[in-house]
């Protein structure tokens, strides 16, 4: 069997004339990190479920990204984390939402799926249960920057209404194992100046993150409520499964499903084989992936500067 490894950095109005050189580079730097996290597990031999997890982290620790330290904002200036891990072997999974001082929002997902009862567990029960079951715990202030800081200032601003230009989104990882075996995890801080305890699609099992063996892993970026409502992540894996479809093919039609819907976003996707795909449909996705055969990195629709 062929291993894979597909990650995204998140989505949005990444352009070469209006993303900064060194914003870029830092992003690059970042999804070779996760890359080299997850290859090393996968062609050791070791699981997909290891896999998307150690590349989730490493994502979650890099404040180039939307998940962990570096999060945005929500309007009362705190960051609300959320994420999901699933296996597809026997489709058990596990999710958090409204995370506040668990640094490792990825391994409380998965805590979640292999400690306890429960699939999704939320706000100040989610980091109690982390608490209990030993995982790291920062102060909020620790998941801030400058930056994020900043954008959330802009948004308020502009009467608190979301600003595409810079949501950067969600991270996300893909991968499928030398035994065939295929997992999927996704962590994120949402949107700017988010109300309400607003919980976007990453942690919701099938819209964000799914993972079946007898389809395809995926995780999805971009608008999260349009992608909650085209079941967007279990969508890709039952064109696969109950018709047969190619998997580039069902990434593209369900993306095309959630433009009708009016979002806009990316999906990765790798199979039980190790195909891999991806699509997006705004300027820019960081993503990247490896296997056997090579690596890439990537952030714009057309021809990569290398």
């Amino acid at each position: 069997m062929n291993w894979s490894l597909m990650i995204h950095g998140g989505c949005g109005a990444m352009r070469p004339d209006r993303l900064p050189p060194e914003q870029e580079d830092r992003a690059r730097v970042g999804l070779s990190a996760a890359l080299d996290a997850g290859e090393a597990i996968l062609a050791s031999g070791g699981s997909s479920l290891d896999a998307v997890e150690a590349a989730a982290r490493v994502l979650e620790d890099n404040p180039a990204f939307n998940a962990g330290r570096g999060s945005v904002l929500a309007a009362d200036g705190r960051v609300e984390l959320d994420a999901a891990i699933m296996d597809g072997r026997d489709r058990r999974a596990g999710a958090v939402a409204g995370l506040a001082t668990t640094r490792a929002p990825v391994s409380a997902a998965r805590a979640v799926m292999e400690h306890s009862p429960h699939v999704l567990l939320t706000y100040a029960g989610a980091d109690r249960f982390a608490r209990e079951r030993g995982l790291d715990q920062v102060a909020n202030d620790w998941f801030i920057t400058p930056e994020r800081r900043a954008q959330l200032d802009k948004v308020l601003a502009a009467g608190g209404a979301f600003d595409a230009d810079i949501k950067y989104g969600t991270i996300g990882a893909v991968a499928c194992d030398m035994a065939g075996h295929v997992a999927a995890a996704t962590s994120t801080g949402g949107l700017t100046a988010k109300r309400w305890g607003r919980i976007g699609d990453s942690p919701l099992i099938g819209a964000g993150t799914y993972a079946d063996d007898r389809a395809a892993a995926v995780s999805a970026t971009g608008l999260g409520e349009a992608f909650i409502r085209a079941v967007a992540a279990h969508e890709l894996a039952a064109r696969i499964r109950l018709t047969g479809a190619r998997l580039q093919d069902a990434l593209d039609a369900v993306l095309a499903d959630v433009g009708t819907l009016g979002g806009t976003g990316g999906l990765i996707a790798v199979s039980p084989t190790g195909e891999a795909a991806w699509g997006f449909s705004t300027p820019g996705m960081y993503r990247a992936r490896a296997s056997a055969a090579g690596r890439e990195v990537a952030v714009y629709s057309e021809p990569e500067r290398r």
